[in-house]
């Protein structure tokens, strides 16, 4: 039964991906199409996906957040970030990447089962903690795709080429306040993170967990000066894309690097 709702999730993201990608293509000046079916196809998806991660995720041991599973229930929350968002912001484009890597991440987690049970049950504050701290990863996550196709449509308005799929997108400075919102938002939330860690984690900077810290840290500097940045000296553009990308590459260290090479390298849970 699992093996036919994940299908059907991964196939539905994939669509819904597809269709915006279409749309995209398809933009000519105002006339851009309606986001409502591409969106209501990736509402199925992460519905669909949410009833495999209570299972897999969600257990009654405790929370099992092996590396595949760690990586299918951040896909899944990274959509749901975006979905939300798309109903208020033009943001539905960042759909085009994100529901595609949504359907990589569910199939990645179910063709290959990890456990590690990383809070038991009862213990609520690290729980919070760590939902926290993926839903902090997952819009700096969209605030990284923003940049790099902000990135695209820089690179393509200095070289005088606005015509394409840049009529289907906001303009530049409308997609820059955009992703300053996204970095804000991810910004409160991984300072929320590091402070919880602070209070509810026996020793955050014990042997297993500091490289995990250092870099957290170092991205929420990066981040941090540049919305100080952004405040006092207006910074955007190249500077704002390069800080972005650059905070975002700390962080997937942090979590996803530092997993990697301890659970599915060293094999140490």
């Amino acid at each position: 039964m699992n093996a036919v709702t994940s299908g059907l999730a991964a196939l539905l993201y994939l669509l819904a991906g597809g269709l915006l990608a279409v749309r995209l293509a398809r933009a000519s000046g105002a006339a851009v199409g309606s986001k409502g079916g591409p969106l209501a196809l990736g509402w199925g998806a992460v519905v669909l996906h949410a009833m495999i991660l209570a299972q897999t995720v969600f257990q009654p041991a405790g929370l099992n957040l092996g590396f595949f599973n760690a990586l299918s229930f951040t896909g899944w929350l990274i959509n749901v970030v975006l979905l939300a968002a798309a109903m208020v912001r033009p943001v539905e484009n960042l759909g085009i990447v994100a529901l595609p890597f949504g359907a990589l991440t569910l199939v990645l987690g179910q063709s290959f089962a990890t456990e590690r049970i990383v809070a038991d049950p009862g213990q609520w504050p690290l729980e919070l903690h760590i939902l926290i701290a993926i839903l902090a990863y997952s819009l700096l996550a969209l605030a990284a795709a923003q940049a790099v196709l902000l990135a695209i449509q820089d690179q393509r308005l200095r070289r005088r080429q606005p015509g394409g799929f840049l009529r289907g997108i906001p303009p530049l400075t409308a997609m820059e306040s955009l992703l300053f919102q996204m970095i804000g938002a991810g910004f409160v939330l991984l300072s929320i993170t590091l402070l919880s860690g602070l209070l509810f984690l026996k020793d955050i900077f014990a042997q297993h967990l500091v490289h995990k810290t250092v870099l957290s840290f170092i991205a929420w500097g990066v981040f941090g000066i540049l919305l100080w940045g952004r405040w006092r000296f207006g910074w955007r553009g190249r500077t704002a894309i390069r800080w972005t990308l650059s905070g975002f590459a700390f962080l997937a260290l942090a979590y996803f690097g530092s997993k990697l090479v301890l659970e599915l390298i060293l094999q140490r849970y």
